[in-house]
């Protein structure tokens, strides 16, 4: 078992320990975990995610169900930020998500236009901003550009930075996918490089090695792999994606191994709001419990 990084390691500025230490410790489980409700999927998948529980379409259910679970935060585009977020101000953490775009075009030169400022994140009371950085993309020197400026805000202004780090474009996918352990590993590595605080990263899946570059194309398990993950984020800690809606065995197994892992927790979106309320806050609660065996130091 791998162990997590402590606020104290991080080389954090007054403001962001301040923040992460709000959102680590005066929410969710208090113990130094994070779960998060992503809730930005109207902008980046469209509506099409929301048939399974027409409810989620409301963004007003969301923040009630986010209160209701004790999430560490809720991370929002910036319309439903200005719309609905300050009926629960105060009462649960914000991450405004600063970047997106739809999934109309193709993946194959992706690029997350800017459409929202740090500044706009301190003016709504959040206490972290998100961007998504889409790496391999034929599009990255204009990613890492846009990138940049919004590292620099957010570190003038003491607000932590939370980096979807997400592998896309052709040379991805001629590389075992955006989903390999190449390629997810490559990702966490470029955020803590970069200067990210937190790392959003997908579950790597080291079954996909085809064309991968050495020692990729070896045989990992699935917990060597997201023990890599980690590793290679280093002092950027690491929340775990929950992807596509997929079986609550499937889903708790990825929680024990993140957490195994040194990960700082999960940010579950459409597992978690794409079943009933009382369903949702019941798999809430399970994840809980396997967060409540991996506090901080």
């Amino acid at each position: 078992m791998q162990k997590r990084a402590s606020l104290n390691e991080l080389g954090l500025s007054t403001g962001k320990k301040a923040r992460l230490r709000r959102i680590l410790f005066d929410h969710g489980l208090r113990n130094g975990t994070a779960l998060f409700l992503p809730y930005d999927q109207g902008l980046e998948h469209g509506p099409r995610d929301f048939f399974a529980n027409p409810k989620a379409s409301d963004p007003a259910y969301i923040m009630k169900l986010a209160v209701a679970g004790e999430f560490n935060g809720v991370a929002i585009q910036i319309g439903l930020a200005e719309k609905f977020f300050w009926d629960y101000a105060g009462e649960i953490p914000l991450i405004l998500k600063l970047n997106g775009k739809t999934d109309i075009p193709s993946d194959a030169a992706a690029l997350s236009p800017v459409h929202a400022s740090v500044e706009d994140a301190v003016r709504l009371g959040a206490d972290a901003v998100g961007y998504t950085l889409y790496v391999g993309s034929p599009a990255q020197e204009t990613d890492f550009a846009q990138y940049r400026q919004i590292r620099a805000d957010a570190e003038r202004l003491g607000m932590p930075l939370v980096v979807w780090a997400y592998p896309r474009g052709e040379a991805i996918e001629a590389k075992g996918g955006k989903d390999s352990f190449y390629a997810v590993d490559y990702a966490a590595r470029v955020a803590s490089e970069l200067g990210a605080d937190v790392v959003k990263v997908n579950f790597p899946h080291p079954a996909k090695r085809d064309n991968v570059k050495p020692p990729y194309e070896e045989i990992f398990s699935p917990q060597q792999a997201i023990d890599g993950v980690v590793r290679s984020a280093n002092r950027t800690l690491v929340l775990v994606s929950g992807g596509s809606k997929a079986g609550d065995d499937t889903m708790y197994r990825k929680a024990e191994q993140a957490m195994d892992a040194g990960g700082l927790g999960l940010i579950f979106g459409r597992n978690v709001w794409q079943r009933g309320y009382d369903e949702s806050l019941a798999f809430v609660d399970a994840l809980k419990e396997i967060l409540v065996q991996h506090p901080s130091e």
